[in-house]
This record gives C-alpha cells, structure tokens and sequence, in this order.
C-alpha cells in the first residue's frame, strides 16, 4: 500500500510539473534576433548585435577533439548515464561544501541543452525538476551523439554568436570543420562564462581558460601530452580580421543606432560595411591614450575623446573615451561640452560673411556688454591688432566685438547651419562659447571649411546588405549643399593656419600645411583642438566627466598634443596638400565691408548713447592707429 502511495504521489507531482512545460517538438527551431555585423571599410569585423548563427554541422562532421574537449570539462560520465549523473550531482555538492561556495556544477549536457533550448535561467525547484523531465524525454528520443550536435550548434559562446560554426567564424574566421586542438579548448571553455570569457573582450583569460580544457582532455585520457604541449605552444588566437581596435565599440554602436533608419524592419542578417578604417582607429586610441597616460593625472584630466572624418563627413576614426569596457558612455556623441574659444570659428565666419575682412582693425582693451564684462584668459590686454591677429591669438574681448558688430542673431544662425547649438540663446557670452556641443557636431561643423564651403553630413555606413549579397542600402555622396562661399571658407582656412603656425595651436604644428583652432572653457573644464590637414579633419576634447575643473589644461596644450600624435602617422607617406588660397576681395566688397562697419558702429553708439562706451569701433581695412610704433601687420608675409 505504501508504494502504491507513492507511486500516486509521484504520478501527480510528475503531471503538475509536467503541465507547462514547453512544447519539446520545437526542438529543431530557432528563436533568435537578427545580426547585424559591423565590418570596418577594410574588411575587418568590428562588432556584431544580435543574435549570430553558423551552419548546422553534425558532430560526426566536427574534428573529433571538438566533441572530446566538451565531454571532458562539461560531463565526462556523459556516454554512461542516462540524462542525469547521480556520481557527478553527489561529487558536485562536496566540493561545494567543502568550498563554502558554489565552485562546481552537477548539471549534465543533457541537462544544460534541456535548460538552453526549453526553460529559462531562473534557479527553482519547479524549474530544476522540468529539467531532469526534459533530460530524460531527450535522452530516450534521441542518441548521444544527436544531444551533442544539437548541443554544440545551439549554445552560446559568446560575442553573440550561437553554434560552433559561428564561434568559429566570429573569432577564427573559418569553418567550425577546420577547428585546431587549441581552437577547440578555447571554444570550449568559453561556455563557463561566455560574455566574460570572450577573446574579443579578454583574449588572455580565454587562453588560460582553454588551458584547463586541455587539461581536462588529458586527464581523461582525450589526447597525450605530446598532444597537449603543441597546444600550449601554440594558444588560439582572433583571426586578424577579427581583432577590432580595443575601443571601436563606441563607434559601432554608434553606427547600429542608424541601421533600421537605412534598411528598415526585418527578421534578416545584416552585414553593414562602415567607413571606420582600423588602422586610422589604432592611432587614435593610441594618440589619446598615450598622452592621457603620461600627463593626465599631474594635468587632473581623467577623460578624452577623439573624431576624425574626412571632409565630406565619413567617420574615419572615433573614439569615445578611455576604455569603453569600463564607460560605455560615447563621448564624442553623446557628450554635449563647452567649446570655449573653438566656438570662435562661428563668430568670424559670421564676420567674414557680413563683409569683415581679416585685416579690419580693432583693440583689445576692457570694455562691457550691459552688465557683462569679458576677459581674456591671461587678463591681459594687447591693444590694437587686425581680425587674423585676434584670431590666430584667441583674443576674446575681440571675438565678443566682433559678435556684437554682426549681430549675436548671425552667429547663432551661423552655428546652426554648420549643425551646432541648435537649442543656444543669443546671450553676450555666445561668442565664447557659453553653450553646449559634442565632439562629432564641432569636429563637423569644421569639416565644412576644410572642404571648401559644402555642407557635412557626419556618416558612419558605406552599404547595408543581407547575408545572402542584397543590398538594401549604398551610400551614393549627397549633403546639404553649398553652405559657406568659397572666398569665406578659404579666408577662414588661412586664418586657421595662422593658429597652428604662431598663434595657440603652436603644438599641433605638423610640418606640412594644417589649420585648426584651440579652445578653452571656464576654469578649464574643457579643452579642445579641432583642425584639419589634407583630406582628414579631427577634433579632440579633454576633460572630466563630473565637469570638474582640470589643472590648467587648456586646448593648445593637451588636445593639441593628441591630435599631433594622431595626424602625423595618419597622414604620413601621403602627398602634401596644401590649403585653399584665399582670393582676394573684390572692391566692391571691401567698400560694402567698411560701409556695413560704420552703419553697425553707428546703430551701437546710438544703443549705449555716448561714444567710448560699450563696443569699441572697429577700424576700416585702410586705417591704421598713429601711435602704433610697431611694424605694420599687413606687410607682413
């Protein structure tokens, strides 16, 4: 009676937990998400998203030291027992004890596939013994060898990839058919902790990892230590194709935000090619990382970022902070920083636009707008100098001058048409850059007079097609059009290089033509370099991400020194091209320029009602201060 009893009680507890379980004849179907991979613009795997598949290969197809590897480290009793090993459960639970902590788990292969491809991770009661239910259903439906081909092809190993075939080709680029010895155990010792483990994320600890395997295959009499050495000798490494730049993450998923913008919704594998170049993105990471290493801490700089593009807006390189696997957060897209004195470029192009002219004169001296009265960075004054001068030595009472002449409603639409500050206020202090900006709009917005005036559209994808060749999407030029006149972006080209040359971009000289302008924030909480050379342009930042104020690091300092250490090996060996050629201005335009400066003056004395106060007069191109004993600037080279 009481083994009746009990076999009742058993009955009713087997149809209670058997009740929700899953439909097990769904086996051979996969649940997944689309990949997306990103492949850089000279073919090397960048990232991928989603949920990678290879091909279905059975075990018998696989080089025996695959499936020998598995059953070594994850279930060496799995040819003898039945779906569950009681051995191996009881070996587990003293180990664990003995530990004080789990170090050991009892699971089978034939109950980790049961958990794997039916239930979810949870740990319950209710959810271990469906486990032990489906370890035995497909231990009596299918054979040992049919477990260890739906095993392997369906667990996760890491880096989104699903299958040894697609392991293989995600970190090895070949068929999981070709698999080494020392591949295998690498593989194979990922499934400890897949995320972790990943030779894209950590190569060194997946290599000590694939140790223990091999390990384990000898110590169960797998391979000889003949064997087993020659692995050692020779560990799995990535595939060259497959070794990203450690912090090229920022950029791709960067780029994965675009994606179904371009190529729509689909249940479909991606493969997005990129116009990233991986060894542009190599320096880069070295450049910042290299001068933030040496000087940052003495400097109290803790954080960086980096853009370079090509003038028409393709993303070369881009680098969005130390170590993305410690912040994921991209700073050269995400984070919105003061520009300082960078921000002067809008305000002379503003200028330049109006009628100015980089020989038009003004003074540098103490002054105020209403109640706001702005200084220089050293406190200092220098007197009278022409427009280039105070550009070329970031003058900043001149900048707000100068701003003030135009009209802060034209610099601010100037900003906005270049792409930057589109939610900014016209205060007195916009000129120095009193608002917010990332790295990529800025580094952008400067792309636009390195290439001669045509608008910039920031891009990151070349071409989107399924695995199987259709293309759904190819990059075919396209912008905003013309948005500055050629005469404005070359004149602003020659006062740029004035900036590198003599004036506080000195450190980002290259010995070859280069144009760029530094910036400073207050109390130097950010510091920029933005320039560009031949067909690269790059923009820097340096700063804190707590918006902490750094130790007199300004942009002519440290960011200059980052982008002197990217530019010049990225364009070495490459033709010298030289900047545009300013023309000179028609007389027509030079009179309109000096008719536009004395109707502006005219309107700001009668706003401030008394000369001498409030915005000084800028002097016309043909005059010139006669107590100036100095030589003359325009007859300088």
């Amino acid at each position: 009676m009481l083994a009746i009893w009990v076999m009742v009680g058993a009955g009713i507890a087997i149809a209670y937990f058997a009740y929700d379980l899953p439909d097990v004849t769904r086996i051979g179907e996969v649940q997944r998400n689309p990949s997306v991979t990103m492949v850089s613009a000279d073919g090397q795997t960048l990232a991928t998203f989603g949920d990678l598949y290879g091909e279905f290969i059975p075990v018998n197809q696989l080089p025996p030291h695959v499936p020998a590897a598995l059953v070594a480290t994850e279930d060496r009793r799995f040819h003898s027992h039945f779906g569950i090993d009681p051995i191996g459960l009881m070996r587990a639970v003293f180990a664990n004890l003995r530990a004080g902590r789990l170090v050991q788990g009892g699971s089978s292969i034939t109950q980790q596939l049961a958990k794997n491809v039916f239930l979810n991770p949870e740990r319950t009661l209710k959810r271990k013994i469906q486990e032990v239910l489906l370890s035995f259903w497909l231990e009596r439906t299918y054979t040992k060898d049919q477990i260890l081909t739906i095993y392997l092809n369906r667990v996760y190993f890491g880096a989104g990839a699903y299958g040894i075939d697609a392991a293989a080709s995600r970190y090895f680029d070949k068929s999981a058919r070709r698999l080494d010895l020392a591949e295998a155990a690498m593989l194979i010792g990922l499934l400890k902790a897949p995320s972790r483990l990943a030779p894209t994320r950590d190569l060194a600890a997946a290599q000590r990892r694939a140790e223990i395997v091999i390990a384990n295959m000898v110590e169960t009499g797998m391979i000889d230590e003949r064997e087993a050495a020659r692995a050692r000798a020779r560990p799995a490494s990535l595939a060259r194709t497959r070794q990203p730049p450690r912090n090229s993450r920022y950029f791709a998923e960067w780029v994965f935000e675009d994606v179904e913008d371009y190529a729509g919704r689909g249940w479909q594998d991606l493969i997005v090619t990129t116009t990233l170049d991986t060894r542009l993105q190599a320096l880069a990471e070295s450049a910042l990382g290299k001068v933030l290493d040496e000087h940052g801490a003495a400097r109290e700089a803790g954080q960086g970022a980096l853009v370079a593009m090509t003038p028409d807006g393709a993303v070369r390189a881009m680098v969005g902070g130390r170590d993305w696997r410690e912040s994921s957060f991209n700073r050269a897209t995400q984070a919105r920083r003061q520009p300082g004195s960078a921000f002067k470029y809008f305000v002379y192009l503003a200028g330049l636009e109006a009628g100015y002219l980089p020989t038009q004169y003004f003074t540098d001296r103490p002054f105020a707008v209403g109640d706001w009265q702005p200084k220089n960075l050293d406190g200092k004054h220098q007197g009278d100098m022409t427009l280039k001068q105070a550009f070329v030595r970031s003058v900043n009472t001149i900048a707000v001058q100068l701003s003030e002449a135009v009209g802060r409603g034209r610099v601010v639409e100037m900003a906005r048409r270049l792409g930057v500050g589109h939610d900014m206020q016209p205060h007195p202090s916009i000129a120095l850059g009193a608002l917010e900006a990332t790295p990529l709009a800025m580094t952008a917005a400067y792309a636009v007079t390195a290439n001669g005036g045509q608008g910039v559209l920031a891009h990151g994808i070349l071409e989107i097609r399924t695995r199987d060749g259709r293309v759904l999407f190819r990059r075919q030029g396209g912008g905003p059009g013309r948005l500055l006149d050629p005469w404005v972006a070359a004149t602003m080209q020659d006062m740029m290089a004035g900036v590198v040359e003599g004036g506080t971009g000195r450190a980002a000289r290259l010995g070859w033509p280069a144009a760029g302008k530094t910036g400073t924030s207050q109390d130097f909480r950010d510091a920029w370099f933005i320039g560009f050379s031949g067909e690269l342009v790059a923009g820097v930042w340096i700063g804190n991400d707590d918006n902490s104020a750094m130790k007199n690091v300004t942009g002519g300092s440290l960011p200059a020194e980052v982008w002197k250490a990217f530019m010049q090996p990225a364009l070495a060996g490459r033709p010298v091209r030289p900047l545009l050629a300013p023309p000179p201005p028609a007389p027509s335009v030079a009179s309109a320029a000096e008719n536009a400066v004395q109707s502006i003056w005219q309107k700001i004395l009668a706003e401030f009602g008394r000369p001498g106060a409030g915005v000084p007069a800028p002097r016309p191109a043909g005059s010139r201060p006669a107590d100036d004993l100095g030589p003359d600037p325009r007859n300088q080279p």
